[in-house]
């Protein structure tokens, strides 16, 4: 069966009672584990890029107060989860090591190797999503990290789109994935659609899966188009404990691993290799002719 993972980093609102309830849903409706993410906005975006887009700005309400790092780990393991980060910067990866169970480097990061080994030498297991990535980007990445020490890997399938098209998601990827580099793969989902989860399990043996969960309103609906309520998880890890899949479906697509086409405009905006800043050099230069805003 597969292990799920619930992403709350970007809904506990900085809030700890809020954070708390996430991580008590998300162990009643059967996940396996929770996952924060920790960084401050500017160890995301470049300076320049910061002060052109107030938007980006407003990230910064979703930081991770590190005070709650050890709380939060305790909680979870009490509720019989385990506890994993994605850390965006090199102090982050210190910060968040001693109270992790597993670390999830995003696909932003993929190419900013330096992150990569930094997570590698802390020795915990490691999830690598691979949105927006070519093949070659991910045979570099996971050469890094094995040099580094990597030694429990899983690459996750991802197309960084939100939501992510039925038609793009490419679950054979998954399959793909395993082969090609003999280590555990999975799905990190965008599509918020249970018929494609089910699908990544019991067609394309996806060992985990990541999922962004949010609490319900009064009114029961759920924040954003891509995340789950833990009502809608816990019926979506009930559906994908059945038998093996034997068919087609336009979610599965043909497993070559490439940047879809939904997700081809957020490719320029990965962390650039020379300092981890989104987005590449290449794009950041082209900020004052206006092709940033």
């Amino acid at each position: 069966m597969a292990r799920f993972i619930a992403e709350i980093g970007s809904n506990h609102n900085r809030d700890d009672a809020r954070a708390r309830r996430l991580i008590d849903e998300c162990a009643d409706a059967g996940a396996g584990a929770v996952k924060i993410q920790v960084f401050r906005i500017e160890d995301l975006f470049a300076p320049e890029v910061l002060a052109a887009r107030a938007e980006l700005r407003t990230r910064s309400a979703w930081e991770f107060p590190l005070e709650l790092l050890a709380p939060l780990a305790a909680h979870a393991h009490d509720r019989g989860l385990e506890f994993g980060a994605t850390p965006f910067a090199l102090w982050a990866v210190d910060a968040v090591a001693e109270h992790v169970d597993f670390l999830k480097i995003a696909s932003y990061e993929l190419l900013w190797h330096d992150l990569l080994r930094a997570c590698a030498e802390t020795g915990r297991p490691l999830l690598l999503s691979t949105g927006m990535a070519t093949v070659s980007e991910i045979d570099d990445a996971v050469a890094v990290l094995r040099a580094a020490g990597a030694r429990d890997l899983t690459l996750l399938h991802c197309v960084s789109a939100y939501p992510t098209p039925l038609e793009q998601c490419n679950l054979a990827a998954i399959e793909s994935l395993h082969e090609r580099h003999g280590c555990a793969a999975g799905w990190s989902d965008h599509s918020a659609d249970p018929a494609v989860v089910e699908r990544a399990v019991r067609r394309w043996g996806a060992e985990q899966v990541e999922l962004h969960v949010d609490l319900a309103d009064e009114a029961g609906n759920e924040a954003g188009e891509h995340n789950w309520t833990p009502a809608r998880l816990g019926a979506t890890i009930a559906a994908c404990a059945g038998p093996p899949l034997t068919d087609s479906a336009p979610a599965d697509g043909d497993g070559v691993k490439r940047p879809m086409a939904a997700e081809a405009h957020d490719v320029p905006w990965r962390a650039d290799p020379s300092d981890g800043l989104r987005p590449l050099l290449a794009t950041r230069a082209a900020l004052p002719s206006g092709a940033l805003s």
